[in-house]
């Protein structure tokens, strides 16, 4: 069918729409075709789609509904290579010449003969550029890294086993298909390894990130899932409101198991493999209802990625004996470089090297502490029509610069210690790297949802901080009602308050003084006077994508947050010092 519409060589198909069928059909019939397959955020405003459809010349758009349709009705007269839309989620509402169903557009092949498509097929080289992936441009244009049909297949089949991902042959991996098929990490777990282990995958619902995923777990019950930090947070706190709920015999039954299995995991992972007699108990009064009650209980290899996690949430999950595996690496290294193993990780650690794939910390410090480089044949082709960026992210040498600041242990166990680009440099010249604290004033105050540290150039260090709110199911608009959990976590401490507003707008004295006592806790902790929290503020609304402070993986974008609160930052270091 997109030979019939006259798709180019190397040019874009781009598909604009939530995970389904027919974006992988679409995905994969226009690489067959010779063209790239294109993934556009949903969340993309008509100028974003834009940009995208055009860097890439793209002669098909797929898209969705009728909504994201309106975008590109928007946008088509600047696009001088499209041919054709296809509309796949409904039936277009208007006839309009060029524009598909779904079905007409897969009526459109039948006369194409197959020697045709076999020529097409037969012309394309493992090194040539099959995809593209757009970075979100959280600084700047968004780039679009080129991926060869190599990067593909050799990244899927070294990785799959690398992590023993069982063939179809022997038994069926089942997958859940939720995060955005435009990422790496989707279109990795949801496309390419189903395809080279013939995995089973379902598609969750469109508003699975606001609340419904954990339904489609229990339904699914998947054998692979990988989940982004905030997934696991989300799951985390879910699990601690229920279990808040129950009688105090059972609080302590699991209160113990917890123990146990955060003990026994920990020695597992220190190479003991003795199993003790109360860990059976456990897993027989706790473990295993908790897995079946979350739809973990057939997942043998639980992943997260794409965002730094806190060792909290992982010893969370140890605990109930559900280890979840750290995997690093970039949509310019066609995903994963690093991954943990159940044999084989440590927590807070990225794992180690897959077969094939090499790291070099360039310019280490004094700690081993250096810029993480990549070598082997998942590196990525370079960015389209960007050459001088390329050479910024590959060196003379072949190694990829990731930005990203890390070490190895002496068992060779990759460590992300933060990004270059994310390091807070005070006025006092020291270089602070914001997740940990921001991870620590989590920890210490549960009513936090996210927490951002600033300071560049400043004299000392301040915080935005955000409220765990109810989140509107149908937009992911950030509402002003605070969180079960979190009001019950107010009424604890003697406040009647049960939205956002009768907090920030009443600076509710009993929240302050506890949001104050746990950063104060965590600056008894600092490694230095330079790394304490000096001033905070309570935002009225949570960060959310709907919001734009949050990328499409749930990744706090650091430059929209710090140009949206410019008022509030600046006002940190316009009144008077704080106390040292």
């Amino acid at each position: 069918s997109c030979l019939q519409l006259g798709l180019q060589r190397f040019h874009g198909v781009c598909i604009l729409g939530f995970n389904s069928a027919e974006w992988l059909i679409a995905g994969v019939g226009a690489i067959f075709a010779g063209g790239l397959a294109v993934g556009i955020y949903t969340t993309n405003s008509p100028e974003a789609c834009h940009y995208v459809a055009d860097n890439c010349s793209a002669n098909i758009l797929v898209v969705e509904n009728h909504k994201q349709l309106q975008k590109i009705l928007e946008i088509e007269h600047r696009l001088p290579h499209l041919k054709a839309i296809v509309q796949y989620g409904e039936e277009p509402k208007e006839k309009r010449p060029n524009l598909y169903s779904w079905s007409e557009f897969m009526a459109l092949g039948k006369d194409v003969p197959d020697a045709q498509l076999r020529e097409v097929i037969k012309s394309q080289k493992p090194n040539q550029c099959c995809m593209l992936i757009y970075t979100s441009g959280t600084t700047g244009r968004p780039k679009g890294v080129m991926l060869s049909h190599d990067n593909l297949t050799w990244t899927a089949t070294v990785a799959g086993r690398f992590i023993m991902h069982s063939h179809n042959k022997e038994k069926q991996e089942r997958v859940i298909s939720y995060l955005p098929l435009s990422h790496i990490a989707a279109q990795m777990t949801d496309l390419w390894l189903p395809v080279t282990f013939g995995a089973q995958v379902f598609f969750a619902q469109p508003d699975a990130l606001k609340g419904t995923l954990v339904d489609t777990l229990r339904e699914v019950r998947p054998t692979v899932f990988l989940g982004v930090p905030r997934v696991w947070e989300k799951i985390e706190e879910k699990m601690k409101s229920v279990g808040a709920k129950s009688s105090s015999l059972r609080r302590k039954v699991a209160s113990w198991a917890k123990g146990v299995g955060l003990q026994t995991n920990l020695k597992w992972m220190n190479g003991c493999s003795e199993v003790p007699v109360n860990f059976h108990i456990a897993r027989h009064l706790v473990y295993n209802k908790v897995r079946k009650a979350i739809g973990l209980d057939r997942c043998t290899k639980c992943y997260t990625g794409a965002a730094p996690i806190s060792r909290e949430t992982l010893e969370f999950f140890l605990s109930l004996n559900i280890p979840v595996f750290e995997l690093y690496g970039m949509s310019e290294s066609t995903g994963p470089h690093t991954i943990s193993m159940p044999h084989a990780f440590r927590l807070t650690s990225c794992g180690r090297e897959i077969p094939g794939c090499r790291t070099l910390i360039h310019k280490p410090d004094a700690d081993g502490s250096g810029e993480i480089c990549f070598s082997g044949r998942h590196v990525f082709m370079g960015y389209l029509n960007m050459e001088e960026k390329t050479k910024e992210a590959i060196d003379e040498d072949g190694w990829l610069h990731s930005g990203d600041l890390g070490k190895h242990d002496k068992d060779g166990f990759l460590y992300i210690t933060g990004r270059i680009k994310e390091l807070i440099i005070t006025a006092g010249g020291e270089n602070i790297p914001p997740v940990p604290i921001e991870e620590a004033v989590k920890d210490a105050v549960p009513l936090i949802s996210n927490a951002m540290l600033v300071g560049d150039k400043a004299k000392f260090l301040a915080m935005l901080l955000t409220l765990k709110c109810n989140v509107n199911v149908e937009t992911g608009e950030p509402g002003d009602d605070l969180t079960p959990e979190a009001v019950e976590f107010c009424q604890k401490l003697g406040s009647k308050a049960t939205k956002v507003s009768e907090i920030v707008g009443g600076k509710d004295k009993a929240v302050y003084a506890a949001i104050q006592k746990g950063i104060s806790a965590v600056n008894e902790r600092a490694v230095s006077n330079a790394q304490k929290v000096q001033k905070w503020v309570l935002l009225e609304k949570d960060f959310s994508i709907f919001g734009g402070e949050l990328g499409p993986t749930m990744k706090l974008k650091r430059p929209e947050v710090a140009r949206k609160y410019r008022e509030h930052i600046a006002q940190f270091y316009t009144e008077a010092e704080p106390p040292v």
